[in-house]
Protein backbone atom coordinates (compact mmCIF):
# COMPACT_ATOMS: atom_id res chain seq x y z
CA UNK A 1 0.00 0.00 0.00
CA UNK A 2 2.12 2.73 -1.15
CA UNK A 3 1.37 6.49 -0.57
CA UNK A 4 2.54 9.14 -2.81
CA UNK A 5 1.74 12.35 -4.47
CA UNK A 6 1.83 10.52 -7.96
CA UNK A 7 -1.39 8.81 -7.00
CA UNK A 8 -4.35 8.45 -8.98
CA UNK A 9 -6.28 10.72 -6.55
CA UNK A 10 -10.07 11.60 -6.28
CA UNK A 11 -9.21 12.77 -9.59
CA UNK A 12 -12.27 11.42 -12.13
CA UNK A 13 -14.95 12.44 -13.25
CA UNK A 14 -18.12 11.96 -10.62
CA UNK A 15 -20.62 9.26 -11.26
CA UNK A 16 -23.70 9.36 -9.38
CA UNK A 17 -25.02 6.35 -7.72
CA UNK A 18 -28.30 4.77 -7.27
CA UNK A 19 -28.27 6.36 -3.84
CA UNK A 20 -27.68 9.27 -4.72
CA UNK A 21 -24.29 9.52 -3.06
CA UNK A 22 -21.59 10.69 -5.65
CA UNK A 23 -18.59 8.37 -6.60
CA UNK A 24 -15.43 8.69 -7.87
CA UNK A 25 -14.75 6.81 -11.50
CA UNK A 26 -12.23 4.38 -11.41
CA UNK A 27 -8.98 5.18 -13.72
CA UNK A 28 -9.10 3.93 -17.44
CA UNK A 29 -6.72 1.45 -17.27
CA UNK A 30 -9.69 -0.82 -15.35
CA UNK A 31 -12.54 0.40 -17.23
CA UNK A 32 -14.34 3.39 -17.24
CA UNK A 33 -14.08 7.39 -17.75
CA UNK A 34 -11.39 9.37 -18.86
CA UNK A 35 -9.63 11.64 -16.78
CA UNK A 36 -10.87 15.56 -17.08
CA UNK A 37 -7.51 16.95 -16.73
CA UNK A 38 -3.95 16.26 -15.61
CA UNK A 39 -1.08 18.13 -14.10
CA UNK A 40 2.33 17.18 -14.28
CA UNK A 41 4.03 19.26 -11.27
CA UNK A 42 8.13 19.24 -11.47
CA UNK A 43 10.76 20.50 -8.78
CA UNK A 44 13.46 21.17 -11.79
CA UNK A 45 15.75 22.89 -9.39
CA UNK A 46 16.04 23.44 -5.61
CA UNK A 47 18.32 24.06 -3.17
CA UNK A 48 18.45 25.31 0.55
CA UNK A 49 15.73 27.66 0.55
CA UNK A 50 14.26 27.86 -2.43
CA UNK A 51 13.14 25.47 -6.08
CA UNK A 52 12.24 26.24 -9.41
CA UNK A 53 9.09 24.35 -10.46
CA UNK A 54 7.29 23.77 -14.09
CA UNK A 55 3.93 22.66 -14.44
CA UNK A 56 2.08 20.94 -17.25
CA UNK A 57 -1.75 21.12 -17.32
CA UNK A 58 -3.23 18.95 -20.20
CA UNK A 59 -7.43 19.50 -20.70
CA UNK A 60 -9.22 16.30 -21.74
CA UNK A 61 -12.77 18.34 -21.07
CA UNK A 62 -14.29 20.48 -23.01
CA UNK A 63 -12.23 23.63 -24.90
CA UNK A 64 -11.73 26.50 -22.49
CA UNK A 65 -10.79 30.11 -23.59
CA UNK A 66 -9.48 30.37 -20.07
CA UNK A 67 -8.46 28.45 -17.82
CA UNK A 68 -6.94 28.80 -13.49
CA UNK A 69 -5.17 25.83 -11.67
CA UNK A 70 -5.47 25.40 -8.27
CA UNK A 71 -3.40 23.84 -5.73
CA UNK A 72 -2.55 23.96 -1.84
CA UNK A 73 1.26 23.11 -0.08
CA UNK A 74 1.18 21.07 3.19
CA UNK A 75 4.15 23.35 4.28
CA UNK A 76 5.30 26.97 4.43
CA UNK A 77 6.35 27.34 0.67
CA UNK A 78 5.72 30.30 -0.83
CA UNK A 79 5.78 31.80 -4.21
CA UNK A 80 8.00 34.46 -5.32
CA UNK A 81 7.61 34.76 -9.03
CA UNK A 82 6.81 33.01 -12.00
CA UNK A 83 6.06 32.94 -16.00
CA UNK A 84 3.62 32.10 -18.33
CA UNK A 85 0.54 32.85 -15.80
CA UNK A 86 -0.87 35.12 -13.23
CA UNK A 87 0.42 33.46 -9.82
CA UNK A 88 -1.05 34.71 -6.89
CA UNK A 89 -0.74 33.10 -3.01
CA UNK A 90 -3.21 33.07 0.26
CA UNK A 91 -1.88 31.57 3.15
CA UNK A 92 -1.21 28.01 1.86
CA UNK A 93 -3.57 28.17 -1.44
CA UNK A 94 -2.22 28.92 -5.08
CA UNK A 95 -3.91 29.84 -7.91
CA UNK A 96 -2.31 30.15 -11.20
CA UNK A 97 -4.57 31.91 -14.00
CA UNK A 98 -3.99 32.23 -17.62
CA UNK A 99 -2.11 35.02 -19.39
CA UNK A 100 -3.68 37.11 -21.80
CA UNK A 101 -1.38 35.31 -24.73
CA UNK A 102 -2.09 32.05 -23.07
CA UNK A 103 -6.46 31.63 -21.99
CA UNK A 104 -6.87 29.19 -24.99
CA UNK A 105 -7.15 25.92 -24.10
CA UNK A 106 -8.60 23.33 -26.40
CA UNK A 107 -9.43 18.80 -26.10
CA UNK A 108 -6.73 17.81 -25.46
CA UNK A 109 -4.40 21.08 -25.19
CA UNK A 110 -1.62 21.57 -22.74
CA UNK A 111 -0.23 24.71 -21.11
CA UNK A 112 3.10 24.96 -19.42
CA UNK A 113 4.39 27.76 -16.85
CA UNK A 114 6.84 28.16 -13.60
CA UNK A 115 7.82 29.30 -10.95
CA UNK A 116 10.13 30.40 -8.49
CA UNK A 117 9.73 29.81 -4.61
CA UNK A 118 10.97 29.80 -0.98
CA UNK A 119 10.52 26.95 1.68
CA UNK A 120 12.05 25.94 4.97
CA UNK A 121 12.42 21.83 6.24
CA UNK A 122 10.31 19.60 3.36
CA UNK A 123 9.12 20.62 -0.13
CA UNK A 124 6.19 18.10 -0.28
CA UNK A 125 4.81 17.87 -3.84
CA UNK A 126 0.98 19.36 -3.23
CA UNK A 127 -1.08 16.52 -3.06
CA UNK A 128 -4.41 17.40 -5.59
CA UNK A 129 -4.71 20.31 -8.47
CA UNK A 130 -7.85 21.47 -9.81
CA UNK A 131 -8.60 23.09 -13.53
CA UNK A 132 -11.31 25.42 -13.13
CA UNK A 133 -12.27 23.28 -9.58
CA UNK A 134 -12.14 19.95 -11.24
CA UNK A 135 -9.59 17.77 -9.53
CA UNK A 136 -6.86 16.74 -11.58
CA UNK A 137 -4.78 13.63 -11.90
CA UNK A 138 -1.56 14.05 -10.78
CA UNK A 139 1.17 12.70 -13.41
CA UNK A 140 5.10 13.17 -12.98
CA UNK A 141 6.71 13.01 -9.99
CA UNK A 142 7.73 16.22 -9.43
CA UNK A 143 11.55 15.43 -9.31
CA UNK A 144 12.26 15.31 -6.14
CA UNK A 145 9.33 13.47 -4.58
CA UNK A 146 11.35 10.33 -2.53
CA UNK A 147 8.30 8.13 -3.58
CA UNK A 148 7.38 8.01 -7.38
CA UNK A 149 5.31 4.27 -7.53
CA UNK A 150 1.60 4.71 -7.64
CA UNK A 151 -0.68 4.45 -5.25
CA UNK A 152 -3.43 2.24 -6.40
CA UNK A 153 -5.81 2.95 -3.41
CA UNK A 154 -5.88 6.20 -4.07
CA UNK A 155 -5.09 7.33 -0.80
CA UNK A 156 -4.12 11.10 -0.21
CA UNK A 157 -0.82 12.67 0.90
CA UNK A 158 -2.44 14.36 4.20
CA UNK A 159 -6.34 12.80 4.99
CA UNK A 160 -6.75 15.83 7.02
CA UNK A 161 -6.08 18.10 4.03
CA UNK A 162 -9.04 19.47 2.63
CA UNK A 163 -11.58 17.49 5.06
CA UNK A 164 -13.98 17.58 7.92
CA UNK A 165 -13.46 15.63 10.88
CA UNK A 166 -15.77 13.64 12.56
CA UNK A 167 -17.89 15.02 15.54
CA UNK A 168 -18.63 12.05 17.68
CA UNK A 169 -22.32 12.81 18.90
CA UNK A 170 -22.35 10.55 22.19
CA UNK A 171 -19.21 12.89 23.18
CA UNK A 172 -20.51 15.81 22.05
CA UNK A 173 -23.72 15.47 24.12
CA UNK A 174 -21.55 15.11 27.41
CA UNK A 175 -19.73 18.12 26.72
CA UNK A 176 -22.99 20.37 25.32
CA UNK A 177 -24.41 18.99 28.78
CA UNK A 178 -21.37 21.03 30.80
CA UNK A 179 -22.11 24.32 31.78
CA UNK A 180 -19.52 26.07 29.24
CA UNK A 181 -19.21 23.13 27.47
CA UNK A 182 -21.32 24.08 24.36
CA UNK A 183 -18.10 26.04 23.60
CA UNK A 184 -16.44 23.26 22.18
CA UNK A 185 -18.80 20.24 21.91
CA UNK A 186 -18.78 20.49 18.27
CA UNK A 187 -15.11 19.65 17.88
CA UNK A 188 -13.86 16.23 16.34
CA UNK A 189 -12.52 13.31 18.90
CA UNK A 190 -11.47 10.28 18.74
CA UNK A 191 -13.47 6.80 18.74
CA UNK A 192 -12.00 4.62 20.90
CA UNK A 193 -12.95 0.98 20.51
CA UNK A 194 -11.23 -0.22 24.12
CA UNK A 195 -12.34 -3.74 23.59
CA UNK A 196 -14.56 -6.04 21.53
CA UNK A 197 -17.99 -5.34 22.75
CA UNK A 198 -16.86 -1.59 21.55
CA UNK A 199 -17.31 -2.78 18.32
CA UNK A 200 -21.15 -3.38 17.83
CA UNK A 201 -21.79 -0.48 21.31
CA UNK A 202 -22.15 -0.88 24.87
CA UNK A 203 -24.75 -0.53 26.96
CA UNK A 204 -26.93 0.66 24.15
CA UNK A 205 -24.45 3.12 22.99
CA UNK A 206 -23.53 3.72 19.82
CA UNK A 207 -20.87 0.69 17.81
CA UNK A 208 -18.36 0.72 15.23
CA UNK A 209 -21.18 0.83 11.95
CA UNK A 210 -23.63 3.59 13.89
CA UNK A 211 -20.55 5.76 14.08
CA UNK A 212 -19.62 4.70 10.67
CA UNK A 213 -23.40 5.24 9.38
CA UNK A 214 -23.46 8.97 11.36
CA UNK A 215 -20.11 9.69 9.80
CA UNK A 216 -21.42 9.59 6.08
CA UNK A 217 -24.49 11.98 7.15
CA UNK A 218 -22.18 14.33 8.44
CA UNK A 219 -20.00 14.04 5.07
CA UNK A 220 -22.47 15.44 3.30
CA UNK A 221 -20.74 15.64 -0.71
CA UNK A 222 -17.58 16.91 0.82
CA UNK A 223 -14.76 14.95 2.80
CA UNK A 224 -14.41 13.48 6.11
CA UNK A 225 -11.75 12.16 8.32
CA UNK A 226 -13.58 9.52 10.76
CA UNK A 227 -10.84 8.65 13.68
CA UNK A 228 -10.63 5.49 15.24
CA UNK A 229 -8.52 4.23 18.56
CA UNK A 230 -7.89 0.76 18.22
CA UNK A 231 -6.55 -0.26 21.87
CA UNK A 232 -7.08 -3.62 23.02
CA UNK A 233 -3.43 -5.74 22.73
CA UNK A 234 -3.11 -8.68 24.47
CA UNK A 235 -1.48 -7.71 27.92
CA UNK A 236 -2.70 -4.28 26.95
CA UNK A 237 -0.80 -0.91 28.41
CA UNK A 238 1.91 -3.42 30.71
CA UNK A 239 2.96 -0.49 32.91
CA UNK A 240 0.12 0.98 33.77
CA UNK A 241 -2.89 -1.18 35.74
CA UNK A 242 -5.61 1.70 35.21
CA UNK A 243 -5.76 1.04 31.17
CA UNK A 244 -5.33 -2.40 31.61
CA UNK A 245 -7.40 -4.45 29.02
CA UNK A 246 -9.66 -7.62 28.65
CA UNK A 247 -7.45 -9.78 26.53
CA UNK A 248 -4.93 -11.67 28.58
CA UNK A 249 -1.03 -11.43 27.58
CA UNK A 250 -1.42 -14.99 25.59
CA UNK A 251 -4.39 -14.19 23.86
CA UNK A 252 -3.21 -13.12 20.47
CA UNK A 253 -5.56 -15.05 18.87
CA UNK A 254 -8.67 -13.60 20.20
CA UNK A 255 -7.20 -10.28 19.49
CA UNK A 256 -7.30 -11.24 15.99
CA UNK A 257 -10.04 -12.99 14.92
CA UNK A 258 -12.45 -11.49 17.60
CA UNK A 259 -11.30 -7.76 17.74
CA UNK A 260 -9.20 -7.02 14.71
CA UNK A 261 -10.78 -8.97 12.34
CA UNK A 262 -14.40 -7.64 12.93
CA UNK A 263 -13.16 -4.44 12.73
CA UNK A 264 -11.15 -4.58 9.59
CA UNK A 265 -14.71 -5.93 8.09
CA UNK A 266 -16.53 -3.39 8.75
CA UNK A 267 -14.58 -0.94 7.66
CA UNK A 268 -14.11 -2.56 4.63
CA UNK A 269 -17.74 -2.56 3.81
CA UNK A 270 -17.92 -0.47 0.13
CA UNK A 271 -20.35 1.62 2.14
CA UNK A 272 -18.09 3.25 3.83
CA UNK A 273 -15.86 3.70 0.83
CA UNK A 274 -15.89 7.42 0.73
CA UNK A 275 -14.92 8.09 4.30
CA UNK A 276 -11.27 9.00 5.06
CA UNK A 277 -10.49 6.21 8.43
CA UNK A 278 -7.50 7.38 10.37
CA UNK A 279 -6.63 4.69 12.79
CA UNK A 280 -4.31 5.34 16.11
CA UNK A 281 -3.08 1.90 16.46
CA UNK A 282 -2.00 0.32 19.77
CA UNK A 283 -1.26 3.69 22.39
CA UNK A 284 1.13 2.71 25.32
CA UNK A 285 2.12 -0.42 23.96
CA UNK A 286 5.55 -0.80 22.08
CA UNK A 287 7.19 1.92 23.61
CA UNK A 288 6.93 0.26 27.13
CA UNK A 289 9.09 -2.54 25.07
CA UNK A 290 12.19 -0.52 25.20
CA UNK A 291 11.35 1.66 28.46
CA UNK A 292 10.24 -0.50 31.36
CA UNK A 293 12.02 -4.03 30.34
CA UNK A 294 15.07 -5.63 31.67
CA UNK A 295 17.25 -4.60 34.08
CA UNK A 296 15.84 -0.83 33.69
CA UNK A 297 14.80 0.34 37.33
CA UNK A 298 11.28 0.99 35.62
CA UNK A 299 10.97 -2.40 34.27
CA UNK A 300 7.70 -4.26 35.16
CA UNK A 301 7.10 -7.88 35.08
CA UNK A 302 4.22 -7.53 33.04
CA UNK A 303 6.33 -5.64 30.55
CA UNK A 304 8.74 -8.30 30.69
CA UNK A 305 6.33 -11.01 29.61
CA UNK A 306 4.92 -9.11 26.86
CA UNK A 307 8.15 -8.28 25.27
CA UNK A 308 9.27 -12.55 25.92
CA UNK A 309 6.00 -13.66 23.69
CA UNK A 310 6.20 -10.95 21.14
CA UNK A 311 2.50 -10.47 21.04
CA UNK A 312 2.79 -6.37 21.12
CA UNK A 313 4.73 -6.80 17.67
CA UNK A 314 2.46 -9.42 16.58
CA UNK A 315 -0.54 -7.19 17.64
CA UNK A 316 0.53 -4.36 15.75
CA UNK A 317 1.52 -6.14 12.84
CA UNK A 318 -1.59 -7.75 12.46
CA UNK A 319 -3.66 -4.86 12.93
CA UNK A 320 -1.48 -2.99 10.19
CA UNK A 321 -1.72 -5.73 7.68
CA UNK A 322 -5.31 -5.97 7.96
CA UNK A 323 -6.63 -2.35 8.79
CA UNK A 324 -3.86 -1.45 5.42
CA UNK A 325 -5.78 -3.68 3.00
CA UNK A 326 -8.75 -1.39 3.36
CA UNK A 327 -7.65 1.38 0.71
CA UNK A 328 -9.39 4.41 2.84
CA UNK A 329 -7.83 3.74 5.74
CA UNK A 330 -4.75 6.01 7.14
CA UNK A 331 -2.90 4.07 10.14
CA UNK A 332 -1.01 5.97 12.19
CA UNK A 333 1.23 3.75 15.17
CA UNK A 334 1.44 5.70 18.62
CA UNK A 335 4.67 6.88 19.07
CA UNK A 336 4.66 7.61 22.99
CA UNK A 337 5.88 11.08 23.60
CA UNK A 338 8.89 13.04 24.33
CA UNK A 339 8.60 12.55 28.23
CA UNK A 340 8.75 8.85 27.62
CA UNK A 341 10.91 8.03 24.40
CA UNK A 342 13.05 11.53 23.98
CA UNK A 343 16.89 10.41 25.80
CA UNK A 344 19.25 8.73 23.77
CA UNK A 345 18.56 5.88 24.52
CA UNK A 346 14.86 5.25 23.97
CA UNK A 347 14.77 7.19 20.49
CA UNK A 348 16.60 5.34 18.45
CA UNK A 349 15.43 2.10 20.05
CA UNK A 350 12.05 2.67 19.63
CA UNK A 351 11.62 3.33 16.17
CA UNK A 352 13.59 0.02 15.56
CA UNK A 353 11.13 -1.48 16.93
CA UNK A 354 8.26 0.23 15.51
CA UNK A 355 10.00 -0.93 12.24
CA UNK A 356 10.19 -4.61 13.53
CA UNK A 357 6.27 -4.18 14.29
CA UNK A 358 5.51 -2.45 10.89
CA UNK A 359 7.53 -5.57 9.49
CA UNK A 360 5.72 -8.33 10.77
CA UNK A 361 2.41 -10.83 10.80
CA UNK A 362 2.17 -9.57 7.26
CA UNK A 363 2.64 -6.22 7.37
CA UNK A 364 5.00 -3.35 5.77
CA UNK A 365 5.95 0.22 6.44
CA UNK A 366 3.42 0.91 3.11
CA UNK A 367 0.73 0.01 5.95
CA UNK A 368 1.78 3.03 8.00
CA UNK A 369 1.06 6.18 6.77
CA UNK A 370 2.52 8.24 10.05
CA UNK A 371 2.79 8.10 13.74
CA UNK A 372 0.82 9.82 16.69
CA UNK A 373 2.29 11.27 19.76
CA UNK A 374 1.08 12.56 22.92
CA UNK A 375 -2.29 10.37 22.91
CA UNK A 376 -3.92 10.57 26.00
CA UNK A 377 -1.02 12.63 27.54
CA UNK A 378 -0.40 16.25 28.78
CA UNK A 379 3.36 17.25 27.18
CA UNK A 380 3.37 20.67 26.30
CA UNK A 381 3.28 21.66 22.24
CA UNK A 382 5.42 24.00 22.02
CA UNK A 383 7.82 25.69 25.19
CA UNK A 384 8.97 29.12 24.05
CA UNK A 385 9.92 30.23 26.86
CA UNK A 386 13.26 28.02 26.93
CA UNK A 387 15.03 25.76 24.16
CA UNK A 388 17.06 22.55 24.88
CA UNK A 389 20.22 24.50 23.25
CA UNK A 390 20.09 27.08 26.40
CA UNK A 391 22.49 27.38 28.89
CA UNK A 392 21.87 29.15 32.71
CA UNK A 393 25.07 29.81 35.21
CA UNK A 394 27.30 27.52 33.15
CA UNK A 395 24.73 24.50 33.08
CA UNK A 396 22.63 23.55 29.77
CA UNK A 397 18.78 23.47 29.71
CA UNK A 398 19.52 19.23 29.47
CA UNK A 399 20.99 19.42 33.26
CA UNK A 400 17.75 20.84 34.86
CA UNK A 401 15.40 18.60 36.75
CA UNK A 402 12.63 18.87 34.58
CA UNK A 403 14.53 18.00 31.51
CA UNK A 404 16.92 15.13 32.83
CA UNK A 405 18.85 15.14 29.59
CA UNK A 406 16.37 14.41 27.49
CA UNK A 407 16.64 15.87 24.13
CA UNK A 408 13.41 17.76 23.55
CA UNK A 409 11.28 19.72 25.53
CA UNK A 410 8.40 20.06 23.91
CA UNK A 411 5.77 17.87 21.66
CA UNK A 412 6.10 19.18 18.72
CA UNK A 413 10.05 19.55 17.79
CA UNK A 414 10.21 15.49 18.90
CA UNK A 415 7.21 14.74 16.27
CA UNK A 416 9.20 16.60 13.51
CA UNK A 417 12.75 14.92 15.31
CA UNK A 418 11.48 11.38 15.57
CA UNK A 419 9.86 12.00 12.10
CA UNK A 420 13.03 11.74 10.73
CA UNK A 421 14.57 8.60 12.94
CA UNK A 422 11.74 6.83 11.55
CA UNK A 423 12.29 7.19 8.29
CA UNK A 424 16.23 6.97 8.56
CA UNK A 425 15.40 3.39 9.89
CA UNK A 426 13.37 2.42 6.39
CA UNK A 427 9.61 4.29 6.73
CA UNK A 428 8.34 6.00 4.06
CA UNK A 429 9.74 9.60 3.60
CA UNK A 430 6.55 10.73 2.98
CA UNK A 431 5.14 9.71 6.73
CA UNK A 432 2.87 12.25 8.56
CA UNK A 433 2.67 12.47 12.25
CA UNK A 434 -0.30 13.62 14.68
CA UNK A 435 0.21 15.16 17.56
CA UNK A 436 -2.93 14.81 20.24
CA UNK A 437 -3.26 18.45 21.70
CA UNK A 438 -6.71 17.69 23.31
CA UNK A 439 -5.42 18.13 27.42
CA UNK A 440 -2.18 19.75 26.59
CA UNK A 441 -2.55 23.91 26.71
CA UNK A 442 -1.77 24.80 30.20
CA UNK A 443 -3.59 27.78 30.32
CA UNK A 444 -4.89 29.54 32.99
CA UNK A 445 -3.50 31.67 35.90
CA UNK A 446 -0.52 29.54 36.58
CA UNK A 447 1.13 29.82 32.69
CA UNK A 448 4.34 31.74 32.64
CA UNK A 449 4.38 35.08 30.90
CA UNK A 450 8.29 34.98 30.10
CA UNK A 451 11.29 32.92 31.00
CA UNK A 452 12.39 32.27 34.23
CA UNK A 453 15.28 33.59 36.77
CA UNK A 454 18.39 32.95 35.72
CA UNK A 455 19.45 32.23 39.56
CA UNK A 456 20.03 28.66 38.36
CA UNK A 457 19.15 26.16 35.26
CA UNK A 458 16.39 25.11 37.48
CA UNK A 459 14.84 28.25 38.13
CA UNK A 460 14.80 29.24 34.70
CA UNK A 461 12.96 26.20 33.35
CA UNK A 462 10.52 25.81 36.17
CA UNK A 463 9.87 29.24 36.06
CA UNK A 464 8.85 29.20 32.50
CA UNK A 465 7.79 26.07 31.78
CA UNK A 466 3.94 25.94 30.63
CA UNK A 467 3.93 22.21 31.75
CA UNK A 468 2.96 22.76 35.17
CA UNK A 469 3.17 18.54 35.96
CA UNK A 470 5.21 18.19 39.31
CA UNK A 471 7.42 15.48 36.86
CA UNK A 472 7.27 14.79 33.51
CA UNK A 473 6.36 11.10 34.46
CA UNK A 474 2.56 12.30 35.59
CA UNK A 475 0.21 10.78 33.07
CA UNK A 476 -3.44 10.22 35.07
CA UNK A 477 -5.81 13.04 34.93
CA UNK A 478 -3.38 15.71 35.60
CA UNK A 479 -4.39 18.97 37.76
CA UNK A 480 -3.65 22.11 36.08
CA UNK A 481 -3.90 20.95 33.06
CA UNK A 482 -6.39 22.97 29.96
CA UNK A 483 -7.21 22.69 26.43
CA UNK A 484 -4.97 22.83 23.62
CA UNK A 485 -4.60 23.93 20.21
CA UNK A 486 -8.33 23.21 18.35
CA UNK A 487 -7.97 20.64 15.95
CA UNK A 488 -6.03 21.56 12.64
CA UNK A 489 -4.71 20.37 9.68
CA UNK A 490 -0.87 20.70 8.33
CA UNK A 491 0.17 23.09 11.20
CA UNK A 492 3.54 22.37 10.86
CA UNK A 493 6.65 20.83 8.50
CA UNK A 494 6.47 17.30 8.98
CA UNK A 495 2.71 16.86 10.81
CA UNK A 496 -0.53 16.59 9.24
CA UNK A 497 -2.69 17.56 12.15
CA UNK A 498 -3.44 18.73 15.22
CA UNK A 499 -5.85 16.27 17.03
CA UNK A 500 -7.95 15.80 20.01
CA UNK A 501 -7.55 11.85 20.07
CA UNK A 502 -8.52 11.45 23.70
CA UNK A 503 -11.73 13.03 24.26
CA UNK A 504 -11.36 15.66 26.90
CA UNK A 505 -13.45 14.88 30.28
CA UNK A 506 -12.94 10.97 29.84
CA UNK A 507 -11.13 10.07 32.65
CA UNK A 508 -7.69 8.33 32.49
CA UNK A 509 -8.29 5.90 35.24
CA UNK A 510 -10.16 6.05 38.66
CA UNK A 511 -8.81 7.60 42.12
CA UNK A 512 -9.48 5.05 44.14
CA UNK A 513 -9.94 1.34 43.31
CA UNK A 514 -13.71 0.67 41.71
CA UNK A 515 -15.09 -2.23 40.72
CA UNK A 516 -15.81 -2.95 36.86
CA UNK A 517 -16.48 -5.20 33.98
CA UNK A 518 -13.99 -3.99 32.01
CA UNK A 519 -10.97 -5.44 33.10
CA UNK A 520 -9.45 -1.87 34.26
CA UNK A 521 -7.43 -2.01 37.49
CA UNK A 522 -6.45 0.60 39.99
CA UNK A 523 -3.51 2.05 39.37
CA UNK A 524 -1.68 3.97 41.95
CA UNK A 525 -0.81 6.86 39.57
CA UNK A 526 -4.40 8.03 39.33
CA UNK A 527 -4.40 8.44 43.57
CA UNK A 528 -3.40 12.20 43.98
CA UNK A 529 -1.63 10.58 47.72
CA UNK A 530 0.34 8.41 45.90
CA UNK A 531 4.17 9.67 46.37
CA UNK A 532 5.69 7.50 43.57
CA UNK A 533 7.81 5.00 41.76
CA UNK A 534 10.82 4.69 39.39
CA UNK A 535 8.86 5.80 36.45
CA UNK A 536 8.22 9.54 37.76
CA UNK A 537 10.90 9.92 39.94
CA UNK A 538 9.32 8.86 43.10
CA UNK A 539 7.23 12.24 43.33
CA UNK A 540 3.41 13.14 43.98
CA UNK A 541 1.04 11.87 41.02
CA UNK A 542 -0.70 14.85 40.43
CA UNK A 543 -3.72 13.73 39.91
CA UNK A 544 -7.19 14.91 40.46
CA UNK A 545 -9.46 13.32 43.51
CA UNK A 546 -12.34 11.26 42.82
CA UNK A 547 -11.84 10.69 39.49
CA UNK A 548 -13.94 7.09 37.84
CA UNK A 549 -12.51 4.77 35.67
CA UNK A 550 -10.72 5.19 32.52
CA UNK A 551 -12.90 6.15 29.72
CA UNK A 552 -16.06 7.31 32.42
CA UNK A 553 -16.84 10.66 32.50
CA UNK A 554 -15.20 13.15 34.64
CA UNK A 555 -17.08 16.40 34.96
CA UNK A 556 -13.98 17.92 37.20
CA UNK A 557 -11.40 17.62 34.89
CA UNK A 558 -13.69 18.38 31.97
CA UNK A 559 -13.93 21.95 33.55
CA UNK A 560 -10.93 22.44 35.09
CA UNK A 561 -9.59 21.36 31.11
CA UNK A 562 -11.95 24.58 29.46
CA UNK A 563 -10.52 26.82 32.75
CA UNK A 564 -6.72 26.18 31.56
CA UNK A 565 -7.81 26.04 27.91
CA UNK A 566 -4.52 27.39 25.86
CA UNK A 567 -5.96 29.42 23.42
CA UNK A 568 -8.32 30.51 25.83
CA UNK A 569 -11.63 29.76 24.88
CA UNK A 570 -13.88 32.19 23.79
Amino acid sequence: MSRTRTAMLAALALVAGASGTALAAVPDEIGTAAVPCTVDYQIQNQWGTGFTAAVTVTNNGAAKTGWAVKWSYAGNQQVTNGWNARITQSGTAVTAANESYNGSLGTGGTVSFGFQGSYSGTNAIPATFTLDGVTCNVDGGGGTDPDPDPDPTGRVDNPYSGAQVYVNPEWSAKAAAEPGGSRISNQPTGVWLDRIAAINGVNGGMGLRDHLDEALTQKGSGELVVQLVIYNLPGRDCAALASNGELGPTEIGRYRTEYIDPIAAILADPKYASLRIVTTVEIDSLPNLVTNTGSRPTATPQCDVMKANGNYVKGVGYALSELGDVPNVYNYVDAGHHGWIGWDDNFAPSAQLFKEAATAEGATVNDVHGFITNTANYSALKENNFTINDSVAGKSVRESKWVDWNRYVDEQSFAQGFRNQLVSVGFNTDIGMLIDTSRNGWGGTARPAGPGATTSVDTYVDGGRYDRRIHIGNWCNQSGAGLGERPQAAPATGIDAYVWMKPPGESDGASQEIANDEGKGFDRMCDPTYTGNPRNGNNLSGALPNAPISGHWFSAQFQQLMQNAYPPLP
